[in-house]
């Protein structure tokens, strides 16, 4: 071969290189950005394997699913997403107490589709009561022994709601009101876990002590000073009022994600409208792919999945019909962009 050949053949090979690279680059930091909760109370949405190519579509990279439905998980196969795969409430407690449940449930549930589901985490139960909470570590470690027992490593943590928190303000105040808290959070400390957490500054909204703006993340200013951190938006002081709770109790290496976040476009006077869940919505997006983190954690990824794909007409009638970013044809309730610039 030639001298000015050898080099071509050189250059056009680091070239290749570096290109992969940058794609490979590109799709892990969406991959560790956006997800939506891939609900199913509704009977007029599409099939599964439609939602996961119109997931493909919309460059959606992440999804959690609230229970392990087969339908959904087959379409899920070869499809390149990362899955977040529920533990319904019910059937925490035999979980906890029963070891050869456990092991069935990995074994009809998982580990028929690995290695064609990427599973992301396995979330034991969904805002669990603290009168059952007791249950959750129990049932963690039973479905991470099962998993292990197969040879398969999958992080297994459990979903809970901010009112898992006796306190939240300042964010420097986050206390966890159970006990039952610092057994989960050793568990996933012990095994580098993350806590799942669905944060909701639509909830946090009061008009007569937030301000909207502080809500939507269009406030310009600090509105909240907390000793050294100042924040401009609700969604970062509720994610750092959970660090500062699970400091507290030993968790200062658990990660958090946010497995729920969004804001309804009806169905509550004019807080749920349309124009607010765009705006919500769309800066949540470019927050959390800008990768500043919260000013307790900065520079660290938020990873979060919006609440919800679509809006969803078997759910209680109100709001709570219209968390969806789509309707159930698929046509946008309004325009989100998936890769702000």
């Amino acid at each position: 071969m030639e001298l000015h050949k050898i080099d071509q053949y050189w250059i056009s090979l680091f070239l290749t290189a570096i290109i992969l690279t940058i794609n490979q680059t590109a799709k892990g930091a969406g991959a560790e950005g956006i997800g939506v909760n891939y609900g199913l109370l509704a009977d007029n949405i599409p099939p599964p394997e439609s939602v996961v190519a119109f997931l493909k579509s919309k460059n959606i990279q992440k999804v959690r699913l609230f229970d392990p439905n087969q339908n959904v998980l087959t379409a899920l196969r070869g499809s390149g997403l990362d899955v977040v795969i529920g533990v319904g409430n019910e059937d925490i407690e035999r979980l906890a107490n029963d070891m050869s449940f456990a092991a069935s449930w990995i074994m009809n549930n998982v580990a028929p589709h690995i290695p064609n589901v990427n599973f992301k985490c396995i979330a034991v139960g969904n805002e669990v009561s603290p009168d059952s909470l007791l249950h959750v570590t129990p049932a963690m470690k039973n479905l991470d022994a099962a998993l292990k027992a197969i040879n398969h490593a999958i992080p297994v943590s459990t979903a809970i709601e901010m009112r898992m928190l006796s306190s939240s303000y300042p964010p420097s105040s986050g206390a966890f009101s159970s006990q039952f808290m610092a057994d989960i959070v050793a568990f996933l400390a012990a095994n580098s876990y993350p806590l799942l957490a669905n944060v909701y500054p639509y909830y946090g909204y009061d008009p007569k002590y937030v301000r909207l703006e502080y809500a939507m993340f269009t406030a310009r200013e600090v509105v909240v000073q907390d000793g050294p951190y100042g924040y401009k938006n609700l969604f970062d002081a509720m994610v750092d009022s959970l660090y500062w709770a699970l400091e507290k109790v030993g968790g200062n290496t658990v990660k958090i994600i946010v497995t729920e976040c969004g804001w309804p476009s009806a169905g509550n006077g004019d807080i749920a409208t349309i124009e607010n869940a765009r705006t919500f919505n769309n800066n949540l997006i470019a927050h959390v792919l800008s990768n500043s983190g919260t000013p307790k954690r900065p520079g660290q990824n938020i990873e979060t999945y919006i609440f919800a794909l679509f809006n969803e007409d078997l759910k209680a009638v109100g709001f709570e019909q219209h968390w969806g970013l789509f309707y159930p044809n698929t046509t946008e309730v309004y325009p989100v962009n998936f890769s702000p610039q």
